[in-house]
């Protein structure tokens, strides 16, 4: 099965690259003299970018708060964020824009820029300044936690992180149950 997926990949890769060169030389005539060279090219352009793909995804373990302050835009939380790279490359940590939901209601917004160095097969600490909504109930929210509830938190959004030069934007998506 993986001698097939492989010949389908080499096959369709091909295809599309001379495909892709054909298109190009009748543009520009002066180039049909290159086309192998443009086709090897587009072929190993086509590996560097598949090569620098994150194999495995960045997998938020735990987020661990510690403190709340008081903003001009409303309480600012002061959390960390503990990721696992499970991939064998490391990375460079860019941003990350998540969004906080507390029993689907959007509860909180973290929006930072970084430049961490996120090393390989190991966990990395984020630490998140995260802004709290008020006006869209979260304080409706923290006032029923004292009633000893379930809540549901959901973390979504994506990290943004370059892998040997190349950006690539890695999805954020975890969920904790709370109970008090």
């Amino acid at each position: 099965a993986a001698a097939a997926l492989l010949t389908d990949y080499i096959l369709t890769v091909s295809v599309s690259v001379s495909s892709g060169v054909a298109q190009i030389t009748s543009a520009y005539p002066k180039l049909y003299d290159y086309r192998v060279e443009i086709g090897i090219a587009f072929v190993l352009f086509v590996m560097l970018i598949g090569s620098c793909v994150p194999k495995e995804q960045v997998v938020l373990r735990s987020i661990n708060i510690k403190e709340v302050l008081p903003g001009t835009e409303g309480p600012m939380l002061l959390a960390d964020a503990i990721f696992f790279n499970p991939n064998s490359s490391r990375m460079r940590l860019k941003s990350i824009d998540i969004e906080v939901l507390v029993n689907d209601k959007k509860a909180a917004r973290v929006n930072q820029k970084l430049s961490s160095l996120i090393k390989a097969k190991s966990e990395f600490i984020v630490p998140l300044e995260v802004q709290l909504n008020l006006k869209d109930g979260l304080l409706d929210t923290i006032l029923s936690l004292f009633g000893g509830k379930s809540y549901n938190v959901l973390f979504v959004g994506s990290m943004k992180v370059t892998v040997n030069g190349f950006p690539i934007k890695v999805p954020v998506n975890y969920k904790e149950q709370i109970k008090l």
